[in-house]
């Protein structure tokens, strides 16, 4: 089982609108007051009144950022991946970033994870009208049964870019019928509830930039409810934008009701100082928004159809600017 591949990177440079995630993927393995991040200067509008909780299973912790990745480095297995980034940052990945596949056995347990960090799962999805109609529900309930078996409180991150057009649990691919992602979305979670998996933290997770980029698509179109929610996450590889431009506004929409993840992220290297002044305009962008409470880079340089190169250490400036956030008090150890 293997995982993903990038939408269409090797057309990058000619592209007309920025990186929007990811396209198809292998699957990898079989209430106090608010405190504040660290003062830094913001170059955006004002950040939105933050959360002070939430996050479920996996808690959001105010002043805190679990800094994490999907590892995947050429020449090496997940877990001596995993184990280079512990070594050059100086502690483990508080997120380890896996894919699965809908007719995957989740895993009860991952070697390469340690008990200092907490498992995402990135769950593909399929169309929506197989979860609606109730033919999946003995595959949802077995995934749920194994998700309750870990007893370890893990991320759920279910049919992530909806408002793109390139995978088959997309709107664009169902009809343009954004409810019906809604529904499936709630029935899922009402079975793993059923099934005593109290152990899993929903995220929800657009991508920043829909396409097509129509009313009907926006990604406030398929937002489950609050009820289903514990974190709002947002994906993005940025081209030549910046984390404002691209997190801004989702920030704004949910920062008051949801804990926010930035769930997916990393950025296209233009060249020179280009990437690791990037990398800590993020630092910057998420340390002037207190509502953020985890950041996961897309690490890795084995997509099949991309030439680009989105590892941390891909330059030694790149790195440094990546552990200079790492070594951040604000990004939990």
């Amino acid at each position: 089982m293997r995982r993903r591949n990038l939408l269409g990177l090797s057309a990058l440079a000619a592209a007309a609108v920025p990186l929007a995630g990811c396209q198809k993927y292998r699957s990898n393995d079989t209430v106090p007051p608010v405190v504040s991040h660290s003062p830094v200067p913001s170059t955006g509008e004002p950040a939105a009144t933050s959360v002070t909780e939430g996050g479920g299973a996996v808690p959001f912790e105010n002043g805190k950022v679990m800094l994490g990745a999907y590892v995947d480095l050429k020449g090496r297995s997940v877990s001596s991946g995993i184990d280079l980034r512990r070594r050059q940052l100086g502690r483990p990945e508080r997120i380890v970033h896996r894919y699965f596949s809908w007719t995957d056995k989740l895993p009860v347990s991952l070697g390469y994870v340690s008990n200092k960090s907490t498992l995402m799962i990135s769950w593909r999805g399929p169309e929506y009208k197989d979860v609606n109609d109730g033919s999946s529900d003995k595959l949802i309930a077995r995934a749920a049964r194994r998700m309750a078996d870990r007893k370890k409180p893990t991320l759920m991150r279910w049919a992530w870019d909806m408002n793109r057009d390139f995978y088959k649990w997309g709107g664009p691919a169902n009809n343009r019928d954004t409810h019906g992602y809604i529904q499936a979305f709630r029935r899922i979670h009402r079975i793993f509830e059923e099934e005593g998996a109290d152990n899993v933290s929903w995220v929800w997770s657009p991508n920043w930039n829909s396409r097509p980029s129509e009313d009907w698509n926006a990604y406030k179109n398929y937002y489950p409810g609050d009820e289903y929610v514990d974190w709002a996450g947002v994906s993005g590889f940025a081209q030549t934008q910046s984390p404002a431009e691209m997190f801004d506004e989702f920030y704004e929409t949910y920062a008051s009701r949801k804990p926010i993840m930035i769930s997916e992220v990393s950025v296209i290297d233009r060249g020179g100082s280009t990437k690791p002044e990037w990398i800590a305009s993020l630092h910057e962008w998420i340390k002037a928004h207190p509502a953020v409470g985890a950041a996961v880079w897309f690490d890795t340089d084995t997509h099949p159809t991309s030439r680009e190169n989105w590892r941390i250490d891909s330059t030694a400036a790149s790195l440094a600017a990546y552990k200079a956030m790492s070594n951040d008090p604000v990004f939990i150890g």
